[in-house]
């Protein structure tokens, strides 16, 4: 088993490496500029993650730099082709790409490891902070307000209905 998964890791940097020895060369030659596919590295590292995970399931953890990598790399090369024009409305992809990473995780990997509570934070917080770019969306606060006041008036539910203890012998 350990001759196979170091067979796959050879094959995948080998690949890697080809792929990225063609990239320079291509820069070098003229058909590309280093500044407009940069980013394309930053995607294809995510993507070996990411390949590496299937290649052995065992190996969850590589979702998350693989999940980062991938749509940090997406988000760089669109703003290489914007002109960084549209950064100040995406930077909530930040704190996105770890939430989408634990969910990665969380669904690829051991379920018993609740990985899905950070990766709900994260999302829900790159949500909020996605809604104060939209116009129609200026009250989302009140969605707060009311989830918080529905925490504090709701029942909690009695599991155990009877907690008497029989003490008689």
């Amino acid at each position: 088993m350990a001759k196979q998964n170091s067979s796959a890791s050879n094959l995948m940097l080998g690949v890697f490496l080809i792929l990225l020895g063609i990239f320079i060369l291509l820069i070098q030659v003229g058909r590309f500029t280093w500044y407009d596919f940069w980013p394309i590295l930053i995607i294809a590292a995510g993507l070996l993650f990411i390949i590496g995970f299937f290649i052995n399931k065992e190996d969850y953890g590589l979702l998350m730099p693989g999940s980062i990598l991938l749509i940090i790399g997406i988000l760089f090369l669109y703003l290489t082709q914007s002109h960084w024009y549209y950064m100040e409305n995406l930077w909530p992809i930040f704190i996105l790409a770890p939430g989408i990473g634990f969910f990665m995780m969380h669904f690829f990997g051991q379920k018993k490891d609740k990985l899905w509570i950070p990766g709900t934070i994260l999302v829900l917080l790159s949500v909020i902070f996605y809604a104060q770019f939209c116009f129609y969306f200026r009250y989302w606060p009140i969605i707060l307000i009311l989830l918080g006041i529905y925490l504090i008036l709701r029942k909690p539910k009695n599991k155990e209905k009877n907690n008497f203890v029989n003490t008689e012998n």
